[in-house]
């Protein structure tokens, strides 16, 4: 039987891989908590190296009640919105309802266990450079990979039935037995990057790397970040920041999703991609001095965006 999923979160990652999922024939169901009427008018248009097209007819809505229960919600919101998740999430859910966070950082599953039981949530982690350009609108620069797993257990036959489902609809989407690990091999490209881009004065990865300091920077805390993941038990290689330098020094510039949320005045996830892992490493007896250093910086820059005057 088809699959009936729920999107919770439109933006960049959320419009993609739905719209991604509905151009394949999937049977897509979106929240947008906002002006529906350019969606329903236009569709969405997605771009990027090797697609373009459009999805013209758009299940989208301004409530969950609206959508019903699905088989699958995939969570694209922003971690700092998971409060809302414990209104949003319970009219989708049916017996069988199985929920899949793409969020950032570290704690997303924790939270989803915590109020909708830990049999219920599986993760993914999206390895992809992806802009919403409009309300009906997605550019894809780069990448493209999801990583699908079960938290704390091996991979089921459920996570690759959804894996199976991601790849009908051509997204490159692999499965992993240790979701844990795969995430903090995200976080070696999230907490530099995300973190820099806004510290250094709103730059995007082409202007970090292109700096023969900041490139430096960037390197330390890398290096940071996969001694911390050893010793909380997550055997990364010490070289595993190679592949993210590669990668990234090949982008065009990209401004980083935490940039575009600072720029856009939205709340930034400082917890899940600085504050939860550096808590975790500091107990497993791990120092990440620099990492504690930006997270410092982006909660005062934040809190002086707060309380300036308007």
């Amino acid at each position: 039987m088809p699959l009936r999923i729920g999107i919770l979160g439109s933006g960049a990652v959320g419009m993609y891989y739905g719209a991604k999922l509905a151009h394949a024939g999937s049977d897509v169901h979106f929240l947008i908590r906002g002006d529906l009427t350019e969606v329903r008018q236009n569709g969405i248009f997605v771009r990027g190296e090797g697609e373009n097209f459009r999805v013209p007819k758009v299940n989208c809505y301004n409530s969950s009640e609206e959508i019903g229960p699905c088989d699958l919600v995939i969570i694209a919101l922003k971690a700092t919105s998971n409060p809302d998740l414990v209104d949003l999430v319970p009219p989708l859910l049916h017996e069988q309802t199985v929920l899949l966070t793409l969020q950032n950082g570290l704690g997303s599953e924790e939270f989803l266990a915590e109020h909708f039981g830990a049999e219920r949530i599986v993760g993914g982690l999206c390895f992809i450079a992806v802009e919403r350009h409009s309300n009906s609108e997605v550019e894809r620069y780069d990448y493209g990979l999801i990583v699908l797993g079960e938290p704390a257990r091996p991979a089921t036959e459920r996570i690759r039935q959804i894996a199976a489902e991601f790849s009908r609809a051509k997204i490159k989407c692999s499965v992993t037995d240790n979701l844990s690990l795969e995430r903090w091999r995200k976080l070696i490209w999230n907490i530099p990057f995300n973190g820099l881009s806004i510290v250094a004065g709103g730059i995007d990865t082409a202007a970090i790397v292109g700096n023969q300091n900041l490139r430096q920077l960037t390197l330390d805390l890398m290096n940071e970040v996969i001694a911390a993941a050893n010793k909380c038990g997550y055997a990364l290689p010490a070289d595993a920041w190679r592949e993210h330098m590669k990668r990234t020094d090949s982008m065009i510039g990209f401004k980083p999703s935490t940039l575009t949320d600072w720029e856009r005045g939205k709340p930034l996830e400082i917890e899940a991609i600085w504050g939860e892992p550096l808590r975790r490493a500091v107990a497993a007896g791990a120092r990440m001095p620099r990492t504690e250093m930006l997270y410092e910086l982006l909660n005062k820059l934040d809190r002086d965006r707060h309380n300036s005057p308007t």
